[in-house]
């Protein structure tokens, strides 16, 4: 694999996870659905596994990019796997609306899951590492821009988000209103 490809594939896996939280924070907005203290840390995971993309893009493809990548979809999956566990039994009920037959917590694991595949095949094909060129800075362009100006954007905004929803303290569990818009 051609040190190109490699961060085109970087910059189109950034893509996808700004999508992933593009499309939560947009449910959020338009359904007036609040995301839970679980659905928070699975944003971060995604947020932690899209910066471990954007150091490939700035700073070359590294191993220990990658595993960051892994380590915060992993983070992210325990905790999608954790809120599955939470609505699995009958009677619990569930959180949030469904989105093609699935809750958002269970569309989390499988991108997670995802996630993980993607950056473990990258990591598999060692044409993109070089010795020489992993030590120098790397010069993004194009979509790898536009790929950082959308994540940095949708998180910062999912931050602020967060912050208005839960202020300094602890998220309320079903969270019903923007702590800082109502006090």
């Amino acid at each position: 694999m051609t040190e190109s490809l490699s961060r085109t594939l970087n910059a189109l896996g950034l893509l996808a996870i700004t999508i992933v939280l593009g499309f939560a924070f947009t449910d959020q907005l338009i359904n007036d659905d609040l995301p839970c203290p679980l659905c928070l840390l699975q944003r971060a995971g995604f947020a932690l596994a899209g910066f471990g993309l954007v150091l490939n893009l700035f700073h070359g493809q590294r191993a220990r990019h990658y595993a960051l990548v892994i380590l915060g979809a992993l983070a992210g999956f325990a905790v999608a796997v954790r809120q599955i566990f939470l609505h699995i039994a009958p009677g619990t009920g569930s959180y949030g609306d469904a989105f093609v037959g699935l809750h958002f917590y269970t569309w989390a694991a499988l991108l997670f899951g995802l996630i993980v595949l993607g950056s473990a095949l990258m990591l598999i094909i060692d044409g993109q590492f070089n010795t020489a060129r992993e030590r120098r800075a790397v010069r993004p362009t194009g979509l790898a821009l536009l790929a950082f100006g959308l994540f940095s954007l949708i998180v910062v905004a999912n931050a602020a988000s967060t912050f208005a929803e839960c202020e300094l303290g602890l998220c309320a569990d079903n969270p019903t209103q923007y702590e800082l818009l109502e006090n």
